[in-house]
């Protein structure tokens, strides 16, 4: 049975307009406004190129293809581009940071740099380019090596990147000398100032994404788990919490979200529906015998969710994206997607958003991946499904619209087949929306009329 802010709420009634009305609750309101009139930007026009179809008046840029050489010389642009986030550089200039999700078996590593690999076993790790104010990249290098499955991520109040391991492999599997699953942190500028440390009080899971709180310095992480037990949300409580790099590596208390009387939260079916929560600690946050999602919580047990994705802060709390559910997998329903919002002043959890399939927000495709906030206070969804993906809005009103596909089913014999979209993420000023093709592992740069 599915279950609804009636069966799990006390009291109260909770007063909801729209499937996404609360959603933006913390940006302005002349943001909220502008994203309701006349949502989207007309339909995708067939790119000449046979690389990514926009709108009319938008035009892309390529900034880095995989294979190509590192402006550093230290190799070649790596492959499988995923999270990425973009830091004001300074006098109009932009530096990106993208990750790269490589697993063992993957074609093009990021190169090995001393004072920068992790594991010299392992494949995935960081890039970071930057850019001059005309969107010219002037250089490129690596940011993080020798770590796996470098997948999404988060940014921290420093202007630091959070790169997240997917993986739980231990040393001495798939040719790794130490063991994964962990989160390290990654200066764009000087990647040498962060090297290459596992913050392993953050705990040892599949991570997927991260946001901080830029106010109490608390971090939220996701699990990307899509076979039973699924993943879970955490948070960790750094010892000297927003103090610079020093506070994540000082430790910490790693905890997981528990919702009584909820043991999955694709139960949930009603946009709106608002649910206490309680934080229970991890029992062994390094999984040294048992997986985190394994382990015993105790009589209440622990809320659990498939395919938790991407996850960041706005406004006065943390949003987290569920890809999907599927009662063939275990899950308790189905859903194409559901955004949640944990709001920890009240230390309620919400849900904002629910894709299909019976739903009013529905989008072409299916299971949301990585997202960011637009400019116009509305969402930018990454598609993570099959055939040709799409970057997709969503307005504060409920509107689903394109705004970027991958040109693969369009450009003719011979022409490249692009696989997810990933680490959508804004300039600094908003005028600039940077994406990746997963594979073949591309970076673009779209510019146009955004709104604001």
């Amino acid at each position: 049975m599915s279950v609804t802010r009636r069966s799990l709420l006390a009291a109260g009634a909770i007063a909801f307009s729209g499937a996404l009305g609360a959603l933006f609750a913390g940006g302005s309101p002349a943001s909220s406004r502008a994203a309701r009139v006349g949502g989207g930007y007309g339909p995708l026009l067939p790119d000449p190129r046979g690389l990514l179809d926009l709108p009319a008046g938008f035009t892309y840029r390529v900034l880095s293809r995989a294979g190509e050489p590192l402006r550093s010389g230290e190799g070649t642009v790596p492959a499988n581009c995923d999270g990425m986030a973009a830091f004001d550089a300074g006098s109009g200039r932009v530096r990106l940071v993208r990750n790269h999700e490589n697993r063992a078996t993957a074609a093009l590593r990021v190169p090995a740099v001393a004072g920068l690999t992790y594991d010299p076993g392992a494949l995935g790790g960081c890039t970071a380019l930057d850019l001059a104010p005309d969107g010219r990249v002037t250089g490129e290098r690596v940011a993080l090596a020798g770590t796996a499955v470098n997948c999404a991520g988060g940014r921290t109040p420093w202007n630091t990147w959070l790169s997240c391991e997917e993986t739980e492999d231990r040393a001495d599997t798939s040719g790794y000398d130490r063991d994964h699953g962990y989160v390290f942190e990654v200066d764009p500028a000087r990647p040498q100032r962060t090297g290459a440390v596992p913050l392993t009080a953050m705990g040892r899971f599949a991570h997927e994404a991260v946001a901080v709180d830029p106010y109490r310095g608390v971090v939220y992480e996701t699990e990307d788990a899509f076979v039973r037990p699924f993943g879970l949300f955490y948070r960790f409580l750094p010892e000297r919490p927003l103090g610079g790099t020093a506070s994540l590596r000082a430790g910490g208390t790693l905890e997981a979200l528990r919702v009584p009387g909820l043991a999955d939260l694709a139960a949930v079916d009603e946009p709106g529906a608002e649910f206490p929560v309680e934080w229970v600690p991890v029992p062994d946050s390094s999984a040294s015998v048992t997986p985190i999602r394994h382990q015993d919580f105790g009589p209440g047990g622990i809320t659990h969710a498939q395919k938790l994705e991407g996850c960041y802060w706005g406004g006065d709390g943390v949003h987290f994206v569920s890809s999907y559910a599927r009662r063939g997998e275990g899950a308790p329903a189905d859903h194409h997607g559901q955004v949640w919002f944990y709001d920890p002043r009240r230390s309620r959890l919400r849900l904002d958003v629910l894709f299909g399939p019976a739903t009013d927000v529905q989008l072409p495709g299916d299971s949301p991946d990585n997202i960011c906030l637009a400019p116009d206070g509305g969402l930018m969804v990454c598609e993570d499904g099959g055939g040709a993906q799409y970057v997709f809005g969503v307005t504060a009103g409920g509107e689903v619209y394109p705004v970027a596909r991958n040109a693969d089913d369009i450009g003719g014999p011979g022409a490249p087949e692009w696989g997810e979209f990933a680490g959508v993420t804004f300039s600094p000023d908003g005028r600039t929306l940077y994406v990746n093709a997963y594979a073949p592992g591309t970076t673009f740069a779209v510019s146009g009329p955004w709104r604001r």
